[in-house]
């Protein structure tokens, strides 16, 4: 069965969701196929396929190897080994389960996350040969930072220690000392053996010393406390729904707490208020909404709700900040750098979003606090983060359904980090937007042209300085009031802390477009020579401005040019390992590839490619 859809009856029944996880090998496929198996819920052409399969990448020998029930990609069965997150769901008499079986492998930490996030219980196995490992670790601190808040400690394969009680005696007492810092509400451990079925649905003969309940009795009957209709009331909008102009409604997903017609509400970020009029479903209208329901409201005032919004109780809302501390699981290739823009998606809103600090990163085996610069993969740090507009959020400790985001590449789309909120941070009370008496149309109407912002960007040796020299010279000559931010000169004063790490480099490209958005509120043309090499940090510099104020000037230049060139004499000593982080040599070179300007310095003179930037100007009315 592929667990997407219940069996008849199990809808009147409470539905547990828990996972397996743990270190590699530990028989987390093997033990949900067992519950599959003798939960009798496998049909019999299932089981002759898995006896043929068994027989091509069965591990198990002659006996069938439950693992493949659940390990259904090709890769996974031939490497023996999770990749993906598998659900599976069963049911017992007593109660329904979705169970998500979650890979071992470090490399796979972020799709173990993805299991954790909607689970109410982790089972974590440990193999009773290898007793508790890292990873066994790194998921346990997973769990609960995730919010879950009971473990089953199954100490599998007991079989192939002789079920001794002293081995199983002694991996949990290691646990539990570990396991002590985590807050787990309970932690539940018992011998078993999925392979062969030992205290997993039936208690065994082979361990008379252990009087605990087998597994699936355990499962059956824990109280996890996880009703989210207990809750506060929160529903992010996902849809403003319009189909005439008689009705104007706003669908989504009720994330926790109840609703009713006639309740009092509130928008969380402008804080406006209203009553629900109506609770709308496709199968009529509702007397009453709970958590996981699928509705459209309608208010009885005209309040301005766009995607994105929150709805919550008027007497309890939820914090409204563009800046917070959180947890950070990291799941790129690509370190994390405080300062670069990423995509912020909490509920169904997407902000921009930078780490603003990493406090301290995690040490998994220890739990101890460590200082660094950057996140690593599957490495989690503390971090503060700084959003462009407010967001609605819950301490995630309380609402795992609205204090969790992710984080995602704003050109890859790819998502590369997991954060769970701890607060918001609030800034000094007296920090405010002064009135200025001078206004910017003042300024322009003064210099008697527009500003704008040239961002002169390309490899060392590619001629930046040299036209943006020549560039600002001609400027100057017209009456056009300038000011040229060249690299070298900017780490002399304003970045001389900084060196040439990309953390630093993001920094550095940081500090100047905030300089130059100051000059471009004076009504002054800016010309920047930098390479910054990386895309996300000259988008977070556009990002900054007004449209058509920022230009990009491509100075593009092949590196075997650029390296002929040599000016400084640094592609000499970056060849010969000399220099570290040297762009081009060392460390990537992003080209632009939409550049307002593009320059090829390779055929082009100096004067030439000034003369084509100075046109640019003319075109765009800037002059």
């Amino acid at each position: 069965m592929d667990g997407a859809h219940p069996l008849p009856g199990a809808e009147d029944k409470t539905l547990l969701r828990f996972l397996t996880c743990g270190s590699v090998d530990d028989g987390k496929s093997t033990l949900i196929g067992r519950l599959l198996y003798d939960s009798k819920l496998i049909y019999d052409d299932q089981l002759a396929a898995l006896e043929r399969d068994s027989k091509k990448h069965g591990t198990t020998g002659a006996t069938m190897d439950l693992a493949l029930l659940v390990d259904g990609l090709e890769a996974e069965r031939q490497q023996g080994i999770t990749i993906d997150v598998a659900y599976r769901f069963f049911t017992t008499p007593r109660r329904s389960f979705i169970v998500a079986d979650t890979p071992g492998h470090e490399q796979y930490t972020r799709n173990m996350a993805t299991g954790a996030s909607t689970a109410d219980l982790a089972v974590i196995l440990i193999d009773a040969r290898k007793g508790v490992l890292i990873q066994s670790k790194r998921h346990s601190y997973i769990c609960s930072l995730l919010g879950i808040r009971h473990v089953v400690l199954a100490v599998n394969k007991i079989d192939l220690v002789g079920f001794d009680q002293g081995i199983y005696d002694s991996i949990v007492n290691d646990y539990a000392s570990f396991a002590d810092k985590l807050g787990f509400q309970s932690i539940t451990p018992i011998p078993l053996s999925a392979l062969t079925g030992d205290n997993v649905t039936t208690r065994s003969d082979h361990t008379p010393w252990y009087s605990g309940p087998t597994l699936v009795q355990h499962l059956e009957t824990i109280d996890v406390e996880s009703d989210l209709t207990q809750k506060p009331f929160r529903f992010p909008v996902q849809w403003v729904n319009r189909p005439n102009l008689d009705f104007r409604g706003f669908s989504g997903t009720i994330a926790s707490g109840t609703i009713r017609p006639g309740d009092k509400i509130a928008v969380a970020a402008s804080g406006k208020t209203s009553t629900i009029a109506r609770i709308v479903t496709a199968d009529g209208d509702l007397p009453e909404a709970r958590a996981g329901d699928a509705v459209t409201l309608t208010l009885a005032d005209e309040v301005d709700i766009a995607r994105g919004d929150v709805i919550a109780p008027a007497t309890d809302r939820p914090e409204v900040a563009d800046q917070f501390a959180a947890h950070v699981l990291w799941m790129s290739d690509e370190a994390l750098l405080p300062g670069r823009p990423y995509l912020m998606k909490i509920g169904t809103s997407y902000v921009p979003v930078k780490v603003t600090a990493l406090k301290h990163k995690v040490d998994v085996d220890t739990l101890d606090h460590h200082s660094g610069k950057t996140l690593a993969l599957n490495e989690i740090g503390f971090c503060n983060l700084s959003a462009s507009s407010p967001v609605a959020f819950d301490s995630y400790a309380e609402n795992r359904q609205t204090g969790a985001f992710i984080l995602i590449d704003r050109y890859t789309n790819a998502t590369v980090g997991a954060g769970m909120i701890s607060f918001g941070l609030r800034r000094a009370a007296n920090i405010h937007r002064q009135d200025i008496l001078v206004t910017r149309a003042e300024r322009e109407e003064l210099n008697g042209h527009k500003p704008a912002v040239l961002w002169f960007t390309g490899l060392s040796g590619s001629g930046k300085s040299t036209i943006a020299n020549l560039v600002e010279r001609q400027l100057h000559d017209r009456g056009v009031r300038t000011v040229l931010l060249d690299g070298d000169n900017v780490r002399h004063g304003l970045n001389r802390d900084l060196g040439f790490t990309d953390e630093d480099r993001v920094e550095n490209i940081r500090r100047v477009g905030e300089v130059a958005k100051l000059f471009v509120e004076a009504g002054v043309v800016v010309l920047t020579a930098f390479i910054s090499p990386f895309r996300a940090e000259r988008q977070m510099a556009r990002e900054l401005l007004a449209p058509g104020e920022f230009l990009e000037v491509f100075v593009d230049t092949s590196l075997d040019e650029a390296i002929k060139r040599d000016p400084k004499g640094l592609y000499a000593k970056a060849l010969k390992g000399e220099i570290a982080n040297f762009t081009g040599v060392s460390s990537p070179y992003e080209a632009p590839e939409e550049a307002e300007i593009h320059l090829m310095t390779d055929t082009l003179s100096p004067e030439d490619a000034a003369k084509k930037v100075i046109q640019a100007l003319e075109a765009r009315n800037i002059l």
